[in-house]
C-alpha cells in the first residue's frame, strides 16, 4: 500500500460578536474545545466582563462531525493522523479569518487569542504564527510541545488557567507550562482555581483583568 497526501480547499466557519460601540476595537479570537462548536467559545468570551469593548471572533475547527446523542454539529481541531499537515492547514485558516475580519473592520491592530481545552494548542500556535500578538488566554490545555522557546518569546503575556480537579490538564502540566513560558520570556499570569475541566467564573474574572491590561 502506498499512502499520499494532497491539498484540498474547504470552507471554515467563524462567528463575530460586534463591540458595543462603533469605534475601532481590538480583536479577541477564540478557539473551542474538542467536540464543541464556535458558539461554545463565543459564549465563554461574551461572559468576560468588559468583553463588549472587543470584537470577538470565535473560529470553528475544520474537522466537523455529529454529536451522537443530539445530532448537533460539533468539531475538533485535529487528530494524530497527518498531524503536521493539519497544523499547517489550521494556521492558514486562522490567518485567513483574522485577515478577513481586519479587512472588514480596519483599525484594530491589537489581537489576543483565547483557547479552551484542545483550543489552547491552537491559541498558542496562532499566536506564534501571527505577525503581531498582544497575549494569549489558555484554559484547561497545554502549550504544544513543538513550539520552540524562541517562538514563544514573541508572546508578550499569557493568562494560563488550570482547575484543581481537571482530569485532562493536570496541575503538574500546568506548572511545567508556566515555567516553560517564563523561561522563554513570556510574562505569565498563572491561575490555579477550584474546579475541574471548565471555564469558570474565576477564569472570566481573571480574563477581564488580563484583557484590560492588553488594551492599555
Amino acid at each position: 500500500m502506498i499512502e499520499r497526501a494532497i491539498a484540498a480547499s474547504t470552507h471554515g466557519r467563524y462567528l463575530i460578536e460586534l463591540p458595543s460601540t462603533p469605534a475601532p476595537a481590538p480583536l479577541l479570537v477564540g478557539f473551542h474545545g474538542y467536540a464543541e462548536g464556535a458558539e461554545a467559545q463565543l459564549d465563554r468570551l461574551r461572559a468576560i466582563p468588559g468583553a463588549d469593548r472587543w470584537r470577538i471572533v470565535a473560529i470553528q475547527g475544520l474537522n466537523r462531525f455529529y454529536q451522537r446523542r443530539t445530532n448537533e454539529v460539533i468539531a475538533g481541531w485535529m487528530t494524530r493522523q497527518d498531524r503536521e499537515l493539519a497544523i499547517a492547514d489550521n494556521l492558514a485558516y486562522v490567518a485567513a479569518v483574522v485577515e478577513a475580519v481586519q479587512r472588514e473592520w480596519p483599525g484594530s491592530p491589537r489581537v489576543v487569542f483565547a483557547g479552551f481545552s484542545q483550543g489552547v494548542a491552537m491559541a498558542f500556535r496562532a499566536a506564534v504564527a501571527a505577525p503581531a500578538v498582544d497575549g494569549v488566554i489558555a484554559v484547561g490545555g497545554d502549550v504544544p510541545p513543538e513550539i520552540a522557546a524562541a517562538a514563544l518569546a514573541g508572546i508578550p503575556a499569557a493568562l494560563v488557567c488550570c482547575g484543581a480537579r481537571d482530569e485532562w490538564y493536570a496541575p503538574a502540566t500546568f506548572e511545567s507550562d508556566v515555567k516553560r513560558l517564563r523561561d522563554a520570556g513570556v510574562r505569565v499570569d498563572p491561575l490555579p482555581f477550584e474546579g475541574g475541566h471548565e471555564w469558570s467564573a474565576a477564569v472570566a474574572e481573571a480574563a477581564e483583568t488580563f484583557l484590560r491590561g492588553r488594551r492599555e
